[in-house]
């Protein structure tokens, strides 16, 4: 387990790169398939009849705990990752717009879209057991641990084609409102969930190595499926195994209201949406889907009457070898294995304004709220955010500073451009250059519209 905390540590030092993908861009009033991800309802809206998606990508990594000054730190990232008492949390997340159309005709629009996802995230992390596997115990004597919560690293990847049809219902002089829905079919790639809940006990150093007892049973899950089954640090097997299988399905729906001007353009442009409705199943010869009941209570009978020896950890790179150390140590009650087991997407509550303030100058208040817990162990994380957006928009060229309020990292201020087809941005990058700050990304891409 050493390594997959490190894995997490590695990616914040080789990605400089919040969570919000395509922040500012996704809500321009240059309306194309980016905006359609936040909104099915804007289709009747593209500025061009037709829309081509050649190419996006949007990396991005957001943590409550390392700034990017301590990349320049002597101290190692382990011991300043799980320094303090708040547990820690962090995504890594990327996602993939690939090849897309979209038209709109009359009263209608309509939008095929592909798409990929590749995530990594700890949540909520007591740091007293981060710092016994990974920094050789320094400092630690008796810690009373009595965490309720469910202690989660989980790994997924997955890819989805979607299916977007909208359509104006009013359009008045001055008033238009337009409803959409987008059908998503889910191709599951590899998944991997390691879970613990109701921890109550306590690391107890001895020598050179610390031991985990607990006063009553916690609970465990341990979920893996496709390549990170085999491993959980090798992130080539993200991307190597992003699409599987049909098995799943998932749905947006969405409203979108415009006050028009006399040259038929918005002055206020308003949106809501609920997307990620639905779910996936993870199938294969290698999955498996275990609820456990850990019981650590130290007793002559266990093979270490001291309790669980966590350096027993120190060089696994997979959750079945985890597996494998508890149960032969007989430390696990094994409830019915799932073979194949489904997993909940990211449901999100999205809604934005976009107010147009003098003649090319607009400002855009974005929301995000996920409506699911991501303690569950079934469940894909999503982040709150709140974002507020200026943007200069001419014909062929668009420039923004988006200001993004994070659950995990806090704020962070951006910048982007549009050229043409092109663009390219940060949700985090003026606060990642000038201030101390605990996220980053970058996104481009190139779409090209016409007639």
């Amino acid at each position: 387990m050493k390594k997959i905390f490190v894995v997490a540590l590695s990616l914040f030092c080789h990605f400089t790169f919040a969570q919000e993908h395509f922040s500012g861009i996704s809500t321009s009033n240059r309306v194309g398939i980016l905006n359609v991800n936040i909104n099915p309802a804007e289709l009747t809206n593209l500025s061009k009849k037709f829309e081509v998606n050649i190419f996006g990508l949007s990396v991005n990594v957001a943590n409550d705990k390392l700034a990017f000054s301590d990349f320049n730190s002597d101290t190692d990232f382990e011991e300043l990752l799980f320094s303090g008492t708040s547990p820690v949390n962090a995504r890594v997340d990327a996602e993939i717009n690939g090849l897309g159309f979209a038209m709109r005709w009359k009263k209608w629009g309509l939008a095929i879209t592909s798409k990929a996802y590749a995530k990594f995230d700890l949540v909520d992390i007591d740091p007293t057991i981060g710092n016994a596997i990974t920094n050789n115990n320094i400092g630690l004597n008796t810690t009373l641990l009595d965490n309720k919560k469910n202690q989660r690293m989980n790994g997924t990847s997955y890819g989805e084609i979607g299916f977007s049809l909208a359509r104006t219902l009013v359009d008045k002089e001055k008033h238009k409102f337009s409803a959409g829905v987008t059908l998503k079919l889910l191709f599951p790639g590899s998944y991997a969930n390691f879970g613990l809940s109701n921890l109550n006990g306590e690391i107890t150093q001895v020598g050179g190595d610390a031991f985990l007892t607990t006063n009553s049973p916690a609970t465990l899950n341990i979920a893996y499926s496709g390549n990170l089954a085999d491993s959980f640090t090798n992130f080539d097997d993200y991307s190597q195994s992003i699409f599987g299988g049909l098995n799943g399905f998932s749905g947006d729906v969405g409203a979108n209201y415009q006050w028009l001007g006399d040259d038929k353009k918005y002055k206020l442009n308003a949106g809501l949406s609920v997307r990620n409705i639905g779910s996936m199943t993870f199938k294969g010869d290698n999955n498996a889907s275990t609820s456990y009941e850990l019981n650590l209570v130290a007793n002559p009978q266990n093979p270490n009457p001291l309790g669980l020896d966590l350096s027993l950890f120190e060089d696994i790179d997979n959750l079945s070898e985890v597996e494998d150390i508890l149960r032969n140590n007989g430390y696990l009650t094994e409830t019915p294995q799932e073979k194949d087991f489904t997993i909940k997407l990211p449901t999100v509550i999205s809604t934005y304004v976009d107010l147009k303030v003098i003649h090319k100058l607009y400002v855009t208040a974005y929301l995000q709220q996920k409506l699911n817990d991501d303690s569950a162990n079934d469940q894909v994380t999503a982040p709150n955010i709140f974002s507020i957006t200026p943007r200069i928009s001419l014909r062929y060229f668009e420039t923004y500073i988006p200001v993004t309020f994070h659950e995990i990292s806090g704020t962070n201020v951006g910048f982007g451009f549009r050229l043409g087809g092109f663009y390219l941005g940060s949700s985090s990058m003026v606060t990642a250059l000038l201030a101390d700050s605990k996220q980053g990304d970058i996104y481009l891409g190139f779409r090209w519209g016409f007639l």
